[in-house]
C-alpha cells in the first residue's frame, strides 16, 4: 500500500509540476533553465574529479584556483564552439532575414517575370473561353 501511495504521490506531485508549466507562458524556459544548470552542475563535479586525478598523477598539489581557472576555460571553449554557433545562426539569419539580404529575397524582376506569366495564362485561358462560346452559340 506504502508503494502505491509513493508512486501516486509521485505522479501527482509530478502531473502537478506539468500542469504549472503548461499554464505559465514561460514553462519551455524554466525547464531549458533547468537542463542548463543540471548539465552545469555534472560538467564542474566531473571536471573535479577529473582535475584531482590528474594532479595526483602528476604528484601535483591540488589548488582550487588552478581547477576553476581550468574549468572555467573549458566552459568557454564549449560555448564559444556550440552555443555562441547556434545563436548567431538563429539570431544572425533571423536578423538577414528581417533587413532583407538578397539571398533571403527574390529579384523584383523575378516576381515580375512570375505576375507577367500568370497575367498571360489568364488572357489565354479567357480568349480560350470566349472561342468555346463563340463556338457554341
Amino acid at each position: 500500500m506504502a508503494e502505491s501511495y509513493n508512486k501516486k504521490g509521485a505522479s501527482n506531485r509530478t502531473m502537478l509540476l506539468l500542469t504549472k508549466l503548461q499554464k505559465n507562458r514561460r514553462g519551455f524556459l524554466w525547464v531549458t533553465l533547468g537542463f542548463f544548470l543540471i548539465s552545469l552542475t555534472a560538467h564542474w563535479v566531473s571536471a573535479w574529479f577529473a582535475y584531482v586525478q590528474e594532479q595526483q598523477a602528476h604528484s601535483q598539489p591540488v589548488r582550487t584556483g588552478d581547477y576553476l581557472n581550468m574549468t572555467f576555460r573549458d566552459i568557454m571553449e564549449n560555448w564559444q564552439s556550440e552555443f555562441l554557433q547556434l545563436m548567431w545562426q538563429v539570431a544572425g539569419l533571423s536578423f538577414l532575414l528581417y533587413v532583407g539580404s538578397p539571398q533571403s529575397k527574390e529579384s523584383s524582376e523575378r516576381i515580375e517575370e512570375k505576375i507577367d506569366l500568370i497575367m498571360k495564362k489568364l488572357q489565354e485561358r479567357n480568349f480560350d473561353q470566349e472561342e468555346k462560346e463563340q463556338i457554341a452559340r
